[in-house]
Order: C-alpha cells, then structure tokens, then sequence
C-alpha cells in the first residue's frame, strides 16, 4: 500500500500523467483514510491533521511517488438565480442550517436533499439536480472543516 504522507505546495514541474485518487468532498475534508487510486491500487493518506484537499492538489508519499486529487461527481442540486435579494436569502437559510455550500455567479450547490430543496422552491428558486465535482466555500474561521457526523 502506498503511503501518502505529504501535500505538496509547489506543483508546477509536475508531470501531468500522474496517478489520480477521486474522492468525494466528504473524503477530501479528512486528513487520514484509506482508499484507492483509480488505477485500483490501495492508498493510505496520512496527513497533518486537519489537513482539507482540493481538486488539483498533489499528495506524496515518502517515496516519492506522487498522485494528482480528483474531485468525484456526487448527486447535487442547483439553483440559479439572477436575483441578487432572493440569492442572498436562498444561501442565508442554506448558511443557518450549516450546509456546505458551493457559491459562484448567480448559482449555488449542495449535496441534493428534497427538504432543501423544497425549501428553496418555497422562496421561489428553481432547483435541478446534476452528477458534478462538489467544491463548497471553505469553513469561514480558517481552522478547517468542522463537520458534524
């Protein structure tokens, strides 16, 4: 099994045919797990605790072997909404129920759930549901994810 023990910082002389390791966003939240890389080999990652990934990032084990993070496509709902007021609401009550969040122009997502989304219609959003890499806003206070289980 391959130990990946490090996230590198500087990734630009890297080769692009590197092996890839998807993982959902839930994954790439924990510093310590066990999975594969998706050429079927077994990985361990090991990093500093509180350590989040990101699509992009390289992770290496101590024996220099390097692998390229892949953001997995997960069931999500989205909403577009050209409506500045009603845009700030919809992530407003999203906000207060402690839902990651992935916020870009005029456009939110989060991991589908009908009660959310029934939510949203209710202020008067539309929601379709698509298979996409989740990318939420990091946590705000800059210690990490603090997710509950």
């Amino acid at each position: 099994m391959i130990t990946l023990t490090q996230r590198l910082e500087d990734a630009a002389d890297t080769p692009d045919n590197l092996p890839t390791l998807t993982l959902t966003c839930q994954q790439r939240t924990h510093s310590r797990l066990r999975a594969q890389l998706d050429d079927g080999r077994d990985v361990g990652v090991m990093l500093p605790r509180g350590t989040s990934l990101s699509a992009g990032d390289l992770l290496a084990a101590d024996d220099g072997q390097c692998v390229r993070v892949v953001a997995a496509a997960e069931s999500l709902s989205v909403s577009t909404c050209g409506d500045p007021l009603l845009f700030a609401r919809a992530c407003y009550h999203l906000g207060n129920r402690h839902v990651p969040l992935q916020i870009s122009d005029h456009t939110l997502a989060y991991s589908t759930d009908h009660v959310l989304d029934e939510m949203l219609q209710g202020l008067g959003l539309s929601v379709t549901h698509t298979q996409a890499a989740f990318e939420p806003e990091p946590g705000a206070y800059g210690g990490g994810h603090h997710h509950a289980h």
